[in-house]
């Protein structure tokens, strides 16, 4: 595999929150959007079946030999359960990494977040001819010989199909941005094309390239460009069982419980795939999952365990498992709805066209903001797995700002309040008509995160804010789905709280989704990327000054301007950066922690 080294990233508190109920309606002033009922976990759906089936990754480090599971199966745990196999639709990891163990990208990242090679022959550059040095355009030669798991060839026509299916407005891919940046892609020959971008770029992998550069192929896909890509029951099929490149294929899905594969006879190294068979189990929740891996050696890897230390550390001293960390993990944050979730607008609800009552004050943001304790959340809940933070930019540690300040001051928050408009009376503030500021705060199913949901309410009911807390089943909140009203896409409360981060070492579509045009509406189906609905001129015009610089250092000082803007307009409220660990059995080799890419990166390559 070819490694791009030139762009290599150059107490009492505590108790009460662990007691919460799952779904929790503060007492006191109502919320400002009328309380919508939790979903019920996805049920597990009837099985889907797939189809028919008509250069390998460097050798991991070794973990200590004798697995204690079968070793000619995996069996993942993922406390979130995948509910589409189609990453162009999805919006959450789990979804992404059960992809990914389907799909391929042109090149991954590994834990170096350096560029490898996958359906690529090798990483294109200025030296080797593939990257055009005014920026223009950048040439990718595929891996001669690779096969669909329905053993037809993969060729520069599938590459081509997927721009065209992603950047169609109509299909509203959440992967979009990293695809309507290419003004045309051509074919130099059938192992090879030649991307020109909209214009010149200083990032030429900022398309096909880790978990949203992944390959549909165009023979499965070709009729489901547009609308139909969500609607039409052909393309849903499709979406649940893509056929792939990678080692597996899929066997069985059941969306919102488990998603069963094989070996893909087809595979261009089906000699060295170790496992007959692979399994990712969703649900359950992330102590579960520890326990599975490290006591009792059930399971072999378990994803993410965002689990509090008190309880996290006994886990991990099962003897059973090695936890693998490092990067990070993302940044977990509260996102600001701009937009009013009142229930009584009916279908104007969350639209950008619709301003929140009181959010849109940008003191009141920044009041919301002075008022967390951010040391609390991670001295009593994230313990060394999280990093009280300030920046939505964290890594490389180039971008990681140094300008920005989020210590606790809740007598500045309450003055901010005053001067925003909102007098306290009687430890309740409230809007010119009387009536009482009160928030709708949801996020996913997860005991920690119930845990910083309790402390924010208490920080807030200082400030004179109510709180009112929903907790939403993982499978639900990071779903695509457009009928399902409880997802992050839709965003119909005033504040909710998740996790992510840039997919790769250029920061370009990430920070896009803070612009005015990826605003999140029923128009572009909830999936523009840009939840919150902020929309600030200034700020798109810092970016496309950003997104136009060549100049490594400009750029770089340009990414921490666009950070400091929207964490000084508090357009997001950033809480904890996150280390959080997965866990693999004893004997497994080859997982890796991963800052840009999916944690099943290079699952191509595991063994026991």
């Amino acid at each position: 595999m070819q490694i791009a080294s030139s762009w290599k990233r150059s107490a009492a508190l505590l108790a009460a929150a662990l007691l919460l109920p799952l779904l929790v309606a503060c007492g006191g002033a109502a919320p400002a959007a009328e309380p919508t009922k939790a979903a019920e976990p996805t049920a597990a759906a009837e099985a889907t079946m797939a189809p028919e089936p008509t250069a390998a990754p460097a050798e991991p480090t070794a973990a200590p030999a004798e697995p204690t599971s079968d070793p000619k199966s995996l069996k993942i745990l993922y406390w979130q359960a995948p509910t589409v196999l189609n990453p162009h639709v999805s919006s959450g990891t789990k979804d992404f990494d059960a992809a990914t163990v389907i799909l391929e990208p042109l090149a991954h990242y590994n834990e170096k977040d350096e560029l490898v090679a996958y359906l690529a022959e090798e990483i294109p550059t200025i030296e080797n001819g593939g990257v055009a040095k005014d920026g223009t355009s950048v040439t990718w030669k595929l891996k001669k010989g690779v096969k669909w798991s329905d053993g037809t060839d993969f060729t520069a026509d599938d590459v081509i199909f997927t721009w065209k299916y992603a950047s169609d407005p109509k299909t509203a891919a959440t992967t979009a941005s990293n695809y309507n940046i290419i003004k045309d892609i051509t074919a130099v020959d059938a192992n090879t094309v030649k991307i020109t971008w909209a214009a010149p770029t200083p990032n030429p992998y900022g398309s096909y390239v880790s978990f949203s550069g992944m390959i549909l192929q165009k023979k499965q896909f070709e009729n489901c460009i547009g609308e139909k890509a969500l609607t039409d029951a052909a393309c849903q099929a499709a979406n649940l069982a893509p056929i792939g490149t990678n080692a597996y294929m899929l066997k069985e899905f059941k969306p919102g419980d488990t998603v069963t594969y094989v070996k893909n006879p087809a595979y261009r190294n089906a000699d060295k795939t170790a496992f007959d068979n692979v399994e990712i189990k969703g649900g359950g929740d992330a102590a579960t999952a520890g326990n599975a891996v490290c006591q009792t050696g059930e399971a072999d890897y378990a994803w993410n365990l965002q689990i509090p230390k008190a309880a996290l550390e006994p886990i991990l001293a099962g003897g059973k498992c090695q936890p693998i960390a490092g990067g990070s993990f993302g940044v977990e944050r509260i996102v600001v709805n701009f937009a009013n979730p009142d229930a009584a607008l009916g279908k104007k609800r969350s639209e950008p066209s619709q301003p929140h009552p009181f959010l849109t004050n940008p003191k009141v943001r920044q009041a919301i903001n002075m008022a967390i304790d951010r040391q609390a959340i991670v001295d009593n809940l994230y313990g060394p797995t999280g990093v009280a933070n300030c920046n939505i930019l964290v890594v490389p540690e180039s971008v990681n700002s140094k300008n920005t300040k989020c210590d606790r001051d809740i007598e500045g928050a309450k003055k901010l309040m005053d001067e925003a408009g909102f007098p306290e009376k009687d430890g309740v503030r409230a809007d010119k008509d009387g009536k009482p500021l009160a928030l709708y705060f949801q996020t996913s199913i997860n005991s920690l995160r119930q845990g910083e949901q309790a402390i924010v309410k208490s920080n807030l009911a200082e400030l004179g804010i109510a709180v009112s807390l929903k907790a939403v089943d993982a499978g639900v909140f990071f779903s695509g789905d457009v009928g399902i009203d409880d997802t992050l896409n839709k965003m119909y409360v005033d504040i909710q709280m998740y996790t992510n981060g840039p997919d790769g070492t250029d920061s370009a579509a990430y920070l896009k989704g803070w612009t005015c045009e990826k605003m999140n509406s029923a128009e572009n189906k909830w999936n523009g990327g840009n939840d919150g609905r902020y929309c600030n001129k200034d700020y798109d015009a810092l970016f496309a000054k950003y997104d136009a610089e060549f100049d490594i250092a400009k750029r770089t000082a340009l990414a921490i301007e666009a950070n400091d803007f929207l964490i000084n307009d508090n357009a997001v409220i950033p809480l904890v950066n996150r280390r959080t660990p997965n866990a693999i059995i004893n004997g497994l080799v080859g997982p890796t922690y991963n800052t840009f890419d999916s944690g099943l990166w290079n699952i191509d390559s595991w063994h026991k």
